[in-house]
C-alpha cells in the first residue's frame, strides 16, 4: 500500500453480478432472505448485481447503497502471498492477463512501483486481493480456487485461456459454520485472510476479477478521499449472502435497472460512481455478454476519474474527464470558473459533454456525448431502455 499519498486512501471495490436464481433448493421462490429487490416488474436482464447498504453511523457515505469493497490493508501486499501463489510465481502477476495500455497513462494504483514501497506484490494483484477480502468480510461471499482446480488453471494460463476458463466462477464449498468462523477472524484482522487461504489450501480467485474503472473521491464535502480500483466479476448464480452486522445494514440483489428505478423513486440512495457504473451495465442485459465484454475489455486498461463539482443555485454539475470544461491544475484540483466559462447548464451543440447534473441527492442524470476511452461502455440514460433492454453487442 502507498503510505505516501497525501489526499487519498487506496481502496478496491467489486461489481459482483450473478445469474438469476429463480427458485431455492426446495423449489420454492426465493424470498427476502436472499435480498432480492421487492420490485415485481419483469426486465430483460438475466442477472442481478449485489449492493450493500452502509450503516447510518458510517463516517463515509452513511446509508448509501454501494458495491462491496473497502480500503487496502498492508496484508494485501504481504510477501506471504508469494508462498500462497507459489505455483504461479513464474507467471507475471501470477498469470493475470496483460494490459495493453501504455504505462505512462495507467492509473497510479496500477502503475506505482510497489517494489520501491517494499512489497513484491503488484497493484494488479493486491487490489484484487483487497476486493475479494472485503467482499468476503461484508457479504460472506468467498471467491476462491481450490487445490484441485489449481492444475487446470495453471494449464489454462499457459494456454492463455485463463479468462475463458474461469467463466462464471463458482463460490466456495465451505460449510456454513466454517465460513462464519473464518469470516469473523478476517473481520478481526485482515491478515487472517492469508492464514485462511493457507490452512484451507485455497487461492483468492484473482483471475475471475476484471479491471473496470478507477474513481477518485472529489474534494467537495469529503474529508476522507479514496482512490478506488473497480473490478467486475460474473457468477453463474446468486450465492448465499450474509450481512456483517457492523458496517452493512442490508444487502440486496437487483438488476441494474431496478436499482436505478428505486433510486429515482427515492427508495434508496446510490452515490454518483455507483449510478454511473449501473447505467453502464444497463447497456448489456445478458450475463454471458457482460462476462465476454468485461473480460475482453479489461486488457485495454482504464482511465483515472476525478469528478469536479461546480455548485449552482439549483444544485450542481459534476464534470468528468473528456468534458469541454474539465480542467485540472498542477495539484490535481479543479480549474473550472463558472463565472467566466460559458454557462454549464446550456452547453453548445458541439460541446463535448461528460457530466452529472443534479438538483438534489435523488436527481442525478448523465450527459455524455464523448466516446469512452479503452473500449468502455457509454452509460444508458434513456428511461425506456431500462424497461426494454436488449443486448447491444
Amino acid at each position: 500500500m502507498n503510505t505516501n499519498l497525501k489526499h487519498w486512501k487506496e481502496a478496491a471495490t467489486l461489481i459482483l453480478v450473478a445469474g438469476h436464481r429463480l427458485t431455492a433448493a426446495s423449489g420454492s421462490p426465493l424470498g427476502s432472505s436472499y435480498g432480492r429487490s421487492h420490485l415485481q416488474h419483469r426486465t430483460h436482464f438475466d442477472y442481478d448485481v449485489l449492493l450493500l447498504k452502509r450503516s447510518g453511523k458510517s463516517g463515509f457515505m452513511p446509508n448509501a447503497y454501494v458495491f462491496p469493497g473497502g480500503m487496502v490493508n498492508s496484508s494485501d501486499f504481504s510477501s506471504e502471498w508469494l508462498d500462497i501463489f507459489k505455483a504461479f510465481r513464474n507467471s507475471p502477476d501470477f498469470g493475470l492477463r496483460g494490459v495493453t495500455q501504455p504505462v505512462d497513462t495507467r492509473p497510479p494504483v496500477y502503475a506505482t512501483d510497489r517494489l520501491k514501497l517494499g512489497s513484491p506484490i503488484s497493484g494488479e494483484v493486491a487490489f484484487r486481493i483487497c476486493a475479494l477480502r472485503e467482499t468476503f468480510e461484508e457479504s460472506g461471499v468467498l471467491l476462491v480456487v481450490s487445490k484441485q482446480e489449481e492444475k487446470r488453471l495453471l494449464k489454462s494460463i499457459e494456454d492463455r485461456g485463463a479468462t475463458e476458463e474461469v467463466l462464471h466462477c463458482k463460490v466456495n464449498d465451505l460449510c456454513s459454520s466454517e465460513l462464519t468462523r473464518w469470516r469473523a477472524l478476517v473481520n478481526q484482522n485482515p491478515a487472517n485472510f492469508i492464514r485462511m487461504c493457507r490452512e484451507l489450501e485455497v487461492l483468492p480467485n484473482i483471475w475471475a476479477l476484471h479491471e473496470w474503472s478507477n474513481w477518485l473521491t472529489p474534494k467537495r464535502k469529503f474529508t476522507t478521499r479514496f482512490d478506488t480500483a473497480f473490478f467486475i466479476c460474473c457468477l453463474q448464480e446468486i450465492p448465499e449472502t450474509l450481512q456483517d452486522e457492523k458496517e452493512i445494514e442490508h444487502f440486496q440483489w437487483s438488476t441494474p435497472s431496478e436499482v436505478i428505478q428505486s433510486y429515482r423513486a427515492r427508495e434508496l440512495w446510490i452515490a454518483p460512481p455507483q449510478y454511473y457504473e449501473l447505467s453502464r451495465l444497463c447497456r448489456i442485459p445478458l450475463l454471458k455478454d457482460l462476462h465476454n465484454f468485461s473480460s475482453q475489455r479489461a486488457t485495454e486498461g482504464c482511465e483515472q476519474w476525478l469528478p469536479l463539482a461546480v455548485l449552482k443555485d439549483d444544485g450542481y454539475i459534476s464534470l468528468l474527464p473528456g468534458d469541454s470544461h474539465y480542467r485540472l491544475d498542477a495539484s490535481g484540483e479543479a480549474m473550472v470558473n463558472p463565472d467566466t466559462d460559458c454557462p454549464l447548464e446550456e452547453p453548445q451543440d458541439d460541446s463535448a459533454l461528460h457530466r452529472f447534473v443534479s438538483s438534489d441527492l435523488y436527481s442525478l442524470s448523465l450527459q455524455v456525448t464523448i466516446t469512452p476511452k479503452y473500449n468502455q461502455l457509454v452509460p444508458v440514460e434513456d428511461k425506456t431502455f431500462l424497461h426494454n433492454s436488449k443486448s447491444q453487442l
